[in-house]
């Protein structure tokens, strides 16, 4: 018998995950069971998934969940994205990027776009036919977001943009591009737009490497090069320029809240898998369980995941309702990634030396932690927003 991942803590299932969340949390894990989990090894030797991939998740209703179904949507909240994030983490098939094109761009476009870009491009992103990555980070630029040096200048009714970006999820895929750029730079943040690319539309756009990571290996992770891109300036997200940084703060805690929700679901598969291994395995004549070390590892972490997942539980509670205060996603952000960096590492060790073979999903699991604790804002600039609220 095998532990479950989403009943290993033995918690009661919060208010906001309902029926409907509860069964489409059900039907990712099938979809997912079914048609990525056995190709997952060929996407992490080719270090990205194919288009395919997207187009099914986009028929079994895994893209856009939370978007309106007027716009191709399914109608939910952040919930049923939770479920489908938790689904992803369990299954583990991390590196599938269609959690930041469901619960990041798509927000963003239809918060800040106009009904015309809403038409255009949400139901077009909830069949996988456009593919979403959002392009802040820059080679001079990570957490601060304030120094890009990214530029897009008017030229009649276009932008003309030049610039670079790195460390873009998606970017290999991705078709759609929330570009982060000053369209005023003497103005610094209030001089920052977002401004919408459909590479498929535009000359001057490139890709460049798909970037060798230590983790997330079947997640494409690009740089990519602006060179005189032009686009209509009806691309602009807002009602004018200047609005792109009030536009990713107010984003971004659902962006830190999600990272979250990745680390607390991928704790419960990596207990879920020791509790297992640990019960199998023997040594000295007996069962890895019955050292009392590995009793004592296991109620500690146990016991820090539960707190985490009570925790990431009333944090969507109150996103749902409206009322996720920044400095609170920041610690979702900074703590549980910390915890799933702890838990791996444990976790590991009580795999012993099988746990250092990739044969086994707890190193992979280990070497994709990793990276938690630095995108989205690193941990340490969490603590800086945290601090600022005292």
């Amino acid at each position: 018998m095998t532990t479950s991942p989403a009943s290993v803590l033995g918690l009661p299932q919060p208010a906001w995950a309902g029926e409907d969340v509860a069964m489409l949390y059900d039907m990712a894990t099938k979809f997912l069971e079914a048609e990525i989990a056995p190709r997952y090894e060929e996407f992490e030797k080719a270090e990205i998934f194919d288009r395919e991939s997207w187009k099914k998740a986009g028929e079994n209703g895994l893209l856009c969940a939370s978007m309106p179904e007027e716009y191709g949507g399914s109608g939910g909240t952040y919930a049923h994205e939770s479920a489908i994030i938790e689904a992803i983490s369990h299954v583990g098939v991390d590196g599938f990027g269609i959690a930041l094109h469901n619960s990041i761009v798509a927000p963003y476009i239809l918060h800040y776009g106009s009904e015309e870009q809403k038409r255009k491009w949400l139901p077009r992103m909830a069949t996988g036919e456009l593919i979403g990555a959002i392009a802040m980070t820059e080679p001079g630029a990570g957490s601060d977001l304030q120094g890009i040096k990214t530029r897009a200048e008017k030229d009649g009714n276009h932008y003309r943009i030049n610039g670079s970006k790195t460390f873009i999820t998606n970017g290999q895929l991705a078709n759609l591009i929330v570009v982060v750029t000053k369209t005023d730079p003497a103005r610094g943040a209030k001089g920052t737009s977002l401004i919408v690319i459909e590479t498929d539309e535009v000359e001057g756009f490139r890709r460049g490497r798909n970037l060798d990571k230590v983790g997330l290996k079947s997640n494409d992770t690009s740089e990519l090069f602006f060179d005189d891109v032009r686009v209509p300036t009806s691309n602009l997200l807002g009602t004018e320029e200047g609005q792109g940084f009030v536009q990713l703060m107010q984003q971004l805690p659902q962006e830190r809240l999600q990272i979250g929700g990745t680390a607390i679901a991928a704790v419960e598969k990596a207990l879920a898998l020791t509790i297992d291994y640990v019960k199998e395995r023997k040594a000295f004549g007996k069962a890895v369980i019955d050292f009392q070390n590995t009793q004592f590892k296991l109620a500690e972490l146990k016991t820090e995941a539960t707190v985490g997942r009570v925790f990431y539980n009333d944090c969507v509670a109150r996103h749902v309702a409206g009322g996720l205060d920044p400095s609170t996603a920041s610690m979702a952000k900074y703590w549980l990634s910390d915890l799933q960096g702890k838990v791996m590492d444990e976790c590991v060790q009580l795999h012993g030396g099988y746990g250092f073979m990739n044969e086994y999903a707890i190193a992979r699991m280990w070497r994709d932690a990793r990276v938690q604790r630095i995108y989205g804002g690193t941990n340490e600039i969490m603590k800086l927003l945290i601090a600022r609220g005292l």
